[in-house]
């Protein structure tokens, strides 16, 4: 089948209109066939637990490269309908909330990986993560409860689809299993490093640095109400929470995001000494 523009394009993959239903997600050439069948895998145990994600259907070969085929969903990230709508800011906090319960009721599938020993590989090859740093936080994470429980390890609003018959979580290569609070500290990571990111690309101009601030305003009533909501549904694991976010930090590190590192840091380093102070 030849193949047609493509409808969107990251990192490891672009997506491409593919048979009746379906789209494909064509990856780069430097992807292992490993790595595919292990997104494979991991999106088929996610599939066979009853959530709300794309079907999956066959690994193909075009044109030299692997591609995976997934369910045609039409919808907008929730991220991108927030920003087209702002007024439905708390709304969607809240539905993301829902939605992270929703995953974490379900317990251990087989064939998804551990939560701790993939935070455990993360911190040991955090080339940013100064070795005293690394060290506190392994001997933290070995300490925290590890939890049999389903994590996304990536939820965050571009990876929520809202069709229109249900919002549909995808992206599902980074699932684990193991303690939804760690997953809610990542969660909460990632959004806050959405918000140092924003205000260091818009300090040249003060028009610039007004958007920045009007977006980071809206991205923290965002995060602090989804955290609000979650801890309604899920009352009592805030100060765990708060022990896994400094955790959660470093083995972000080793994603090596530019811009990103410094204020990672800061998060491991303040975190460990007093978890309260990273708290949103």
């Amino acid at each position: 089948m030849k193949l047609k523009q493509p409808l969107a394009e990251g990192r490891t993959a672009e997506i491409y209109p593919w048979r009746e239903g379906w789209v494909l997600k064509l990856f780069h050439t430097w992807v292992s066939e490993e790595g595919v069948q292990y997104e494979t895998r991991i999106a088929r145990a996610v599939c066979a637990a009853g959530l709300a994600v794309p079907q999956v259907g066959d690994i193909v070969e075009v044109e030299g490269r692997l591609g995976l085929e997934y369910e045609r969903l039409d919808g907008k990230a929730m991220g991108e309908v927030m920003a087209a709508k702002p007024w439905m800011l708390w709304k969607l906090a809240r539905q993301l909330a829902d939605l992270h319960v929703t995953v974490h009721e379900i317990e251990a599938i087989k064939d998804i990986p551990k939560q701790h020993e993939r935070l455990e590989r993360k911190i040991q090859v955090a080339k940013g993560l100064p070795l005293e740093l690394k060290t506190a936080s392994l001997q933290v994470l070995a300490q925290m409860p590890t939890g049999k429980h389903l994590c996304h390890g990536d939820f965050h609003p571009l990876n929520i689809l809202m069709t229109m018959d249900r919002p549909v979580i995808i992206d599902w290569v980074d699932a684990t299993c193991g303690n939804p609070l760690a997953d809610v500290a990542r969660t909460a990571v990632l959004l806050q490093g959405v918000e140092n990111r924003l205000m260091q690309a818009h300090t040249n101009k003060f028009t610039n640095r007004i958007t920045a601030r009007i977006k980071k305003w809206a991205l923290r009533i965002h995060h602090r109400t989804y955290l609000k909501r979650y801890f309604e549904l899920r009352p009592g694991g805030e100060t765990e929470y708060r022990r896994w976010r400094p955790i959660v930090a470093a083995g972000r590190m080793s994603e090596d995001i530019p811009g990103l590192n410094d204020w990672l840091r800061q998060q491991v380093e303040r975190g460990l000494k007093n978890p309260s102070l990273t708290a949103a």
